[in-house]
């Protein structure tokens, strides 16, 4: 029952839905780092619902950091964060006792568990952990920031309706990293508006794909198998609810293209070597090759649903039929954007610490 992850950096999530509390623990950073707590309110912010589009359950998130940092820098021990939880309505669902909700963790979770889980708001499989992933990659986005590595996403797609591609992307991530609702085409947030609502009208959801950059990063992270850069980031979005594929560069529209095309031609600038096309995605045998590291996620929709869907009562052993009751997201990709960010800025510097020591990000 491993809810830890990282080697050289570490964080580990405790928490359910309607516990009493959520948070991280976070391990393994260098001290003297600063921790700025109006960012990590800033970046729980950017996790939190948005208006008519979202739930509507409005947590605080008033986070405490119970160790680890004295004042603002970072000891070098754990920092533990707390994130306690308020706006809770039990109630609501009553039904998980017995009856899962399709797509959902409830039928896993009792198999796993043999009926001692936490049910409440989907226990510890709730999107409402992330919180706490939020708060810790917070920390983790400053330290690689004082680096010169910077991180953003921005909602390639929901629905049927496509953001543009990146461009400038100093521009680009300056941008996104101010913005709650984070697309670069700014016409194009009244249409995936447009389908989110329509979607809750009909008691149903959406799902989309968020596209991250990361600037920045040296070449010469990461290692050529079981650690390839490609494998650690996946293996930590893949941890986030709702994320259900992952691909780097041109992803699988490579498969595709003839070897001549696909292929990044080196050449030189500056005394550094580039590459002409980006197709890897900034990584190469599974090592960073100093070009941005590009990926993207795609996004289920959320799979509970007020409208009526087939299920079993899987203590009865029977067919039965549901529509969930409680408050739940229409679209989770616009909340899931600042997710992605933090969870990859905790697995880059975990890979960063391995390469050049624990103190590489420390304050010098």
């Amino acid at each position: 029952m491993k809810n830890t992850f990282g080697n050289s950096i570490s964080v580990t999530l405790f928490g359910e839905s309607h516990g009493r509390s959520i948070g991280a623990v976070l391990d393994g950073l260098a001290p003297g780092l600063t921790v700025d707590e109006e960012f990590i309110r800033e970046v729980l912010s950017r996790r939190r619902p948005v208006g008519a589009i979202s739930t509507a359950r409005r947590e605080a998130d008033k986070f405490s950091i119970e160790s680890g940092v004295f004042n603002g820098k970072t000891t070098g021990t754990p920092i533990c964060i707390v994130i306690p939880n308020e706006d809770t309505r039990s109630g609501d669902y009553g039904q998980m006792t017995t009856l899962a909700r399709p797509s959902h963790a409830d039928y896993t979770a009792n198999c796993k568990y043999h009926g001692f889980e936490d049910y409440r708001g989907g226990g510890h499989f709730s999107g409402r952990i992330t919180a706490a992933l939020c708060a810790a990659g917070a920390i983790c986005i400053s330290a690689l920031k004082e680096k010169g590595i910077n991180i953003a996403t921005h909602i390639k797609q929901i629905a049927d309706v496509c953001d543009r591609d990146f461009g400038d992307l100093d521009a680009d991530i300056n941008k996104l990293n101010k913005m709650d609702f984070a697309v670069l085409d700014d016409s194009k947030i009244g249409e995936m508006f447009e389908r989110i609502t329509a979607a809750k009208n009909d008691g149903d959801s959406v799902g989309g794909v968020l596209e991250t950059v990361v600037t920045g990063l040296p070449a010469g992270a990461g290692e050529p198998w079981f650690d390839s850069v490609e494998s650690l980031l996946s293996h930590a979005l893949f941890s986030i609810p709702a994320i259900k594929g992952v691909e780097f560069g041109a992803g699988f529209s490579i498969a595709s293209m003839r070897g001549s095309e696909a292929n990044d031609a080196f050449y030189m600038a500056g005394g550094a070597v580039k590459t002409k096309t980006n197709n890897s995605g900034g990584i190469n045998g599974g090592i960073t090759n100093g070009m941005p590291v590009v990926v993207r996620c795609a996004v289920r929709p959320t799979p509970t649903l007020s409208k009526e869907q087939q299920t079993v009562d899987f203590k009865a052993g029977e067919d039965a039929t549901l529509a969930a009751r409680g408050r739940h997201d229409p679209c989770i990709v616009h909340r899931a954007r600042i997710v992605v960010d933090c969870v990859s800025a905790i697995t880059l510097c975990d890979i960063l610490a391995g390469r050049y020591g624990t103190d590489w990000l420390g304050a010098k």
